[in-house]
Parts: structure tokens; sequence; C-alpha cells
């Protein structure tokens, strides 16, 4: 991505969160569609580049494919929607936000008038906003495939002068509707509350406090501002260290970052998403059997069980963005590898 798109930079610090090995690693085997599988096999059929399993902040499992190295980075598609919720709680904590309950107006003025007038920051970051939207990745004149590119007003964010134009289709709160384009006004509005871009901001709250081992990318939109809801680039461990920094409540080496209580209130369902898994917090997923998760196309994922201390994070380039069959092989594989680390 970083090659072919622009992008800006999270710094990391001088500080590197230790990943240790466990003494005893693990080797799931489990039976998908009625054929026994491990994980070589897994990651050779649905084309990964790489799955780590940790526990208790060590390492159980890594594995590297399609001629990945351990310092290459790859890029997250969605899973940046979660390191977006995640700076929304850090801009809480430093009394730049007030409330989530303020309305999204208060902090992008540009969208007075629109049909985001009333909505809140909370209704954003569930995905509830009431504002038309079309997901759809395989049509070109969906909103997903337009926004950021349609419009280009001077002194104007791309995506809030696009997604100022949308109509509104029910009342706020009422229904989850998945909208990247609401992500990336997240984005816009943190950026906006602390006077920082967000990859200023991720490197000083994420970065360099909890200690990623390499400079994290961000992918930009035509105006140079990061995208909220997609596509920034980190190693497979640094997943797992964004993965940790929320399980460990959002503590980096003893100074608080989120405040108290809010990983536990992004984590778990805020709202019901129409669909199992059992609903969806602040760009977080849950699932039903315990664990939450970050999830982007083509295969990326970090899945944590905070019961069990246990984080399991993907890395694929899939043939195509999503599919039932993929999904079920994905769930199959971090099944058997929650299953096979409990016991560690």
């Amino acid at each position: 991505m970083e090659t072919a798109y622009p992008v800006e930079t999270i710094r990391k610090g001088t500080y590197v969160r230790p990943l240790p090995l466990a003494v005893r690693q693990i080797s799931p085997r489990w039976t998908f569609d009625g054929r026994e599988q491990g994980v070589e096999d897994y990651m050779a059929e649905n084309r990964l580049s790489g799955v780590l399993v940790l526990k208790d902040g060590k390492i159980l499992l890594e594995r590297y494919g399609l001629g990945r190295k351990p310092e290459d980075r790859w890029t997250s598609f969605s899973v940046a929607k979660s390191v977006t919720s995640t700076l929304v709680g850090a801009a809480i904590q430093d009394g730049k936000i007030k409330s989530l309950d303020d309305v999204v107006t208060n902090y992008i003025p540009a969208l007075k008038g629109s049909a985001y007038e009333g909505v809140t920051i909370r209704q954003l970051l569930t995905m509830s906003s009431g504002v038309r939207w079309n997901e759809d990745y395989t049509d070109p004149n969906s909103d997903v495939a337009r926004a950021g590119t349609a419009f280009r007003e001077p002194g104007q964010n791309p995506i809030v002068s696009y997604m100022s134009r949308l109509p509104r289709a029910n009342t706020p709160g009422a229904k989850f509707t998945y909208n990247t384009g609401e992500t990336d006004l997240v984005g816009v509005l943190v950026s906006t509350a602390v006077g920082k871009s967000l990859a200023e901001y991720a490197s000083e709250k994420i970065w360099g406090p909890f200690g990623m081992e390499r400079d994290g990318i961000w992918l930009t939109d035509t105006s140079g501002h990061e995208r909220g809801g997609c596509c920034m680039s980190m190693t497979l461990r640094d997943y797992a260290r964004f993965g940790l920094f929320v399980l460990e409540d959002g503590v980096a080496r003893g100074q608080r970052i989120l405040p108290e209580g809010w990983v536990k209130q992004a984590t778990t369902p805020q709202i019901k998403n129409g669909a199992p898994p059992p609903g969806y917090g602040y760009f977080w997923w849950m699932r039903d059997d315990g664990g939450y998760e970050a999830v982007g196309i083509f295969g990326q994922s970090i899945t944590t069980f905070p019961e069990d201390g246990l984080i399991i994070v993907t890395n694929a380039a899939w043939p195509t963005a999503g599919g039932a069959n993929l999904y079920r092989a994905r769930d199959a594989f971090v099944r058997a590898a929650h299953a096979a680390a409990k016991g560690m």
C-alpha cells in the first residue's frame, strides 16, 4: 500500500514492548468441511501472509507466508477502524472530547444543516447515524467507492464534503448500517479535536508509549488526511501489540492512555447488528464465544478472548474481499487456536 498510495507515518518510540516466545508452542489441528487441517494447510489454501497467537503477552504461534518476513508491514483495511475508535478514547482521556453524547457538528461544523445535524459521536461509533449509505465493494458507484474522491472543495475535507450531501434514511440510533465513510468522519473528528494528525496522535498515544517495533503507515485521502476507516500498515507483531494494548485496558508502562472503563464499553455490545455475531461495540465486532475482534476485508483480523488473555492475529490476501466460506475457514482456525491455547 505504502508504495502505491500517499501515506503518513506513525512514528515508533525508542522503547519496544517485548513479546517473548512461550516455553511451549501450539500447533492446532482441526476439521473443516469434513477434512483435517493444520496451520500450514489453512495458510496456503487461504493466502495468509501471517498468523500469530499471543497468550499472556507471550507468543504461542507465529507463522509467515506469501514471502513475507517478520519486519514486513501488511495493510489492515478495516482493522484501522478499531484503532480510530481507540483514539476517541484517548481524546476523551485528554479532555479534548467532552462526551460521546456530544453532537458531531460541534467538532465538524461543515456538517451543520446536513443529515448529520443532531447525530452524536456515540451514534457514529455504533454505525447508527441513520444516514443513507451503500458499502457494496463490487459496485463502482457505491458510496464506499466514491467517498473521498467525488468532491474537492477549497478548504474542505473530501470525506466531509461527500458525507454532508447524503440523505437521512433512519432515525439516529435506531439501526446499525455498516459505514466506512462514518469511520473516516470519526478520524476527522479526532484530529480536529486534538489539533494533530491521526498519525501523530497514534504515535503519541500508542506507538511510542506501548512500544511498537516499527513505524506504522496510514493511508491518506486526497486532501492528505488519514482515512479513519481504512488502511494502516504494520508488522504482524505490532498488530498483536495493538491487541495487547487494548487487552491491558489502554495502560502503557503505567500511564493510563484510555479512560478507565473505556475498553469494556468499546468491546461489549452497544447495538444489535442484525445477524450473528451478537452485536457491535465502538468499531469492534462481538463473537458468540466471549471474544471481540477487529476485522478487515481480504482476511485481516485481531481476535481477543479477554478471559483467557489471548490474542489471535491473521493477515491475508484473500482472492475476494470477503465471502461466507472464507470467513468460515478463518473462524475455524480461530476456534482451533483458542482451544489449543486455553490448555497452555
